[in-house]
């Protein structure tokens, strides 16, 4: 949360200019219905004090006589009480379809605020999506209801064309990368050994990531860029394949083997170069279709 009763979602700064979520389940319980001008002729502290009693386990009716003290004061209706813990309302679940799971077990782990929150975003399908974003824990699908590793089945999925880049970098010296470049490492030709190196990674990742699907990988390449001036040599692995799941773990590991191998080669000169910034740079494929990693993440 941005602070105690509001989401970050809401975009609501400290100075309450809205009504937060937490106040809105206030006055659902307590059967009142207040204006924003009347929300805003409510002093500061007491109009958190409403936020916090919206927070917290069971809505806090003390506040009630804070809130008759607002301009206009609030119109009496029909109380509304909190969503039933046991299961999402189905309006709920409807909204927010396959791409955003929400079982009675997770629906069951929330707190009474969480679970506010996303009924009453429901009918907000740009808000809600926020919501759950913020509000509903990942789930990990390679572990079962019982927290034991599986390998996922991909049985149900169609196949389709899938690819995917990862990226990593090997930071070393100037002098490192123009031997490289040169061919004077006396281990032999850095770059072909690597490029090697990655593409046999790709295809044996279900032998060293142990859940991983074996795929019927249809194209590996490992692209390596020498960066002299900043010490660096930059590993890009393009891994396609034909099949029911993605392939973005071949295409990391590839990139990982390939840094290993550029090390390998150049340890005796640099024992302390480094490699990292292992990371995905895109997909394509499946269900999720074709994703780019995020500026804010580091992407291009």
């Amino acid at each position: 949360m941005a602070a105690p009763g509001i989401y970050a979602f809401e975009a609501i700064d400290d100075t309450l200019p809205f009504m937060p979520l937490a106040a809105r389940r206030v006055l659902d319980v307590l059967g009142r219905k207040l204006s924003l001008e009347a929300w805003l002729t409510l002093p500061l502290e007491e109009r958190w004090r409403i936020v916090r009693a919206g927070a917290g386990e069971r809505v806090d009716g003390a506040v009630l006589g804070a809130l008759e003290r607002a301009t206009p004061a609030p119109l009496a209706v029909d109380p509304q009480a909190d969503p039933d813990p046991a299961s999402p309302p189905r309006a709920l679940s409807g909204a927010l379809g396959p791409a955003r799971p929400l079982d009675d077990a997770r629906w069951r782990s929330l707190g009474p605020l969480d679970r506010y929150a996303l009924a009453k975003s429901a009918g907000k399908p740009e808000k809600l999506a926020k919501a759950y974003d913020e509000i509903v824990p990942p789930r990990f699908t390679h572990l079962t209801a019982a927290g034991e590793a599986h390998m996922v089945s991909v049985g149900d999925k169609r196949e389709s064309a899938r690819r995917a880049v990862a990226s990593a970098c090997v930071r070393t010296t100037r002098e490192v990368v123009e031997a490289i470049a040169s061919g004077g490492v006396a281990k032999g030709d850095v770059l072909a050994a690597a490029r090697i190196a990655g593409i046999l990674a790709a295809k044996r990742t279900p032998e060293l990531v142990p859940l991983c699907h074996p795929v019927r990988t249809t194209h590996a390449a490992v692209d390596l860029a020498l960066e002299p001036a900043r010490g660096e040599v930059r590993v890009r692995a393009t891994v396609e394949a034909l099949d029911r799941t993605g392939v973005e773990m071949e295409a990391l590991v590839a990139a990982s083997v390939a840094s290993l191998t550029v090390y390998d080669m150049i340890k005796s000169a640099d024992r302390w170069a480094t490699i990292d910034a292992v990371q995905l740079e895109s997909k394509s494929g499946g269900k999720s279709g074709e994703v780019t990693r995020p500026r804010e993440r580091g992407g291009a």
